[in-house]
């Protein structure tokens, strides 16, 4: 990536980050204020030492800090990550959080979770209403699917099949296959393919995921097969001084007839640090260039595919749906109740040892990462919505720090009708602090490790 195409992840990272960090901390705000509960501090990032921004308005300070780990609202009378116990010493006040009864503080404590949800169910039935559905259906693909993924490749799906059913369900479009946060694919015990016409049953080992996380290529998993079409010569491209132009289609590779960029993608890739002879279609006529095979197995181009050459050569087909608004909350709704399931299935991979799934766990980078690099609102929306219900999802392990380690003891009181005592609740938080440091740590530590490719 270059130097804008940086800045722009970042932009949108962090105006991403912003916007549920302060809806979250809303959401315990209004539930405070709705119980009469004092807010002194109401934060976007954290301000250890100095603070950005800061403003006193009523009895609540607003400010912004310097530390961009997320947010914090400081609620009179609680035990809270900033470890202030000076209102020990003296006895609770009628405004404070621990003079409520249990159920209001229990509200309290999920109201931050509670906008994260309604957040993303709003987003998404946004994305409907004014995005609608765009979707290819299986069936209408030429000749198939382009498999991307090496390690697909080698658990024994190819290029060409067409996917039919991934443990029993059937798949009807291409977004069945490849459904956020998990796409099914990725979880699938068996693929039911047909391939030269005949249907046959890969089955997916065990390891899957290991082998995927553990896979340093940067590869897709499966999309459709497209023609490999020049848009421009990359400046850093072993072929930077050819004469290779926009438009060119590379119809050959070493005198062999190919159709597709998945084949030209294969051969060159077999053939890293050489010299390969491509055939090269350029308006009518057909020409024969030389280039240089990077040692990674490219030869420096971007390509590009317009809906036009789509259409001409029926490649496959896109189905459009538009919803009024009305039709776009039960969408909307569905599509948060998708996104949760798939991101709680993710969950119980990363937790289950077996199959490697903890190895992926990334930090802020790997959150950066998931935005595109061209500005595009369609995708930044649907990026914020599952980023929403990812921090509502995380904010609810009872994990003492957490909003669901609050909630926990809070529970237990109500349920046992025994407070846990004020010492208790201190220790606590110091333990789900040092808890959620090791997993910063951990989840960052991975990121700087894939960056220098360990």
């Amino acid at each position: 990536m270059g130097t804008k195409e940086i800045f722009i992840v970042i932009l949108q990272f962090i105006l991403s980050l912003s916007i549920l960090v302060v809806l979250h901390e809303l959401g315990h705000f209004l539930m405070a204020k709705l119980f009469k509960t004092k807010v002194e501090k109401f934060y976007l990032f954290f301000n250890p030492k100095f603070s950005l921004f800061k403003k006193k308005i009523g009895e609540t300070e607003y400010g912004i800090g310097w530390l961009p780990l997320g947010g914090y609202v400081k609620i009179a009378g609680m035990i809270d990550e900033s470890m202030d116990k000076e209102f020990l010493n003296s006895e609770p006040k009628p405004w404070e959080f621990r003079s409520k009864p249990a159920w209001q503080r229990l509200l309290i404590m999920l109201g931050g979770i509670m906008v994260n949800i309604l957040l993303a169910i709003i987003i998404y039935i946004g994305i409907a209403y004014v995005w609608g559905d765009a979707k290819i259906p299986l069936d209408s693909l030429k000749d198939g699917l382009w498999v991307q993924n090496s390690v697909l490749k080698e658990v024994g799906l190819k290029s060409g099949d067409k996917i039919l059913a991934i443990d029993g369900k059937e798949m009807k479009y291409l977004d069945d296959i490849l459904k956020p946060p998990t796409p099914p694919i990725l979880t699938a015990k068996e693929v039911t393919v047909e391939r030269q016409g005949e249907t046959t049953t890969v089955k997916i080992p065990d390891d899957f995921i290991n082998r995927l996380v553990e896979n340093k290529r940067k590869e897709g998993l499966v999309g459709p097969r497209v023609p490999f079409i020049i848009n421009k010569v990359l400046p850093d491209s072993p072929n930077k001084n050819s004469d290779l132009q926009k438009g060119d289609e590379v119809v050959a590779v070493n005198d062999k007839p190919v159709k597709y960029m998945d084949e030209v993608v294969d051969f060159l890739a077999a053939h890293k640090g050489e010299e390969v002879k491509l055939g090269i279609k350029r308006g009518d006529s057909i020409l024969t260039r030389t280039v240089k095979v990077s040692p990674e197995g490219k030869i420096g181009v971007e390509t590009y595919l317009d809906q036009n050459i789509i259409e001409q050569r029926g490649l496959y087909r896109v189905e459009y749906e538009k919803y009024g608004f009305l039709e776009a909350i039960p969408k909307g709704l569905k599509t948060a109740k998708n996104t949760l399931t798939g991101y709680l299935q993710q969950l119980k991979m990363i937790f289950n040892p077996s199959t490697g799934a903890y190895k992926s766990v990334g930090g802020f980078m790997t959150m950066a990462k998931i935005f595109p690099t061209d500005w595009d609102w369609h995708a930044f929306w649907k990026i914020t919505a599952f980023l929403s219900i990812m921090l509502a999802v995380l904010n609810l392990l009872p994990i003492p720090a957490l909003d669901g380690g609050h909630a926990m003891f809070t529970l237990y009181e109500m349920i046992t009708g025994h407070k846990p005592s004020e010492k208790f609740l201190e220790k606590a938080q110091i333990v789900g602090f040092f808890i959620l440091l090791a997993l910063l740590i951990y989840a960052n530590g991975n990121d700087i490790l894939r960056l220098f490719g360990k």
